[in-house]
């Protein structure tokens, strides 16, 4: 069954949970795990796919942006992370873990062993990832909230 943790931060800016999102996927990665980053939309996944480039000047995280207009995304499946804002990415990259800055549970969320959510502490956020908890514990999903330090 997926796993999901919450990863609750002080802040209250978009910049604060993407630069969270870029530690994340370079801790996920380096742990040998193939991630999907799962972004509202087309201007988040272009801003996080120039952040994994630049959040930090010895991190090196290699990714690759989906083109969503093919359907289902698809990329070398030797990158072991993706982003993308539609749909997901192809079975045939073995994804394992998902990380979504989107407001909702994409459908094909169970699909992978680790769900991680980000909140910050912006309002739209709060409400948007409370009922994203809410719906994971309906469903019965084991959900773990990670409360982060500034």
């Amino acid at each position: 069954m997926t796993q999901v943790d919450f990863y609750v931060l002080p802040d209250t800016t978009l910049e604060a949970r993407l630069d969270f999102a870029c530690r994340l996927a370079e801790t996920i990665q380096r742990k040998g795990y193939r991630l999907h980053l799962h972004a509202e939309d087309e201007a988040m996944a272009r801003a996080l796919d120039e952040r994994l480039w630049t959040f930090r000047p010895d991190a090196y995280v290699p990714h690759a942006l989906l083109d969503e207009g093919r359907g289902e995304g698809e990329a070398d499946p030797r990158i072991p992370v993706t982003i993308g804002w539609g749909a997901p990415p192809s079975p045939d990259q073995a994804v394992q873990a998902l990380l979504n800055l989107a407001p909702d549970i994409p459908e094909w969320f169970s699909r992978f062993e680790r769900v991680a959510e980000i909140i910050n502490q912006h309002q739209e956020v709060l409400v948007a990832k409370r009922a994203c908890w809410q719906t994971y514990k309906k469903r019965g999903y084991p959900v773990k909230a990670h409360q982060l330090r500034g």
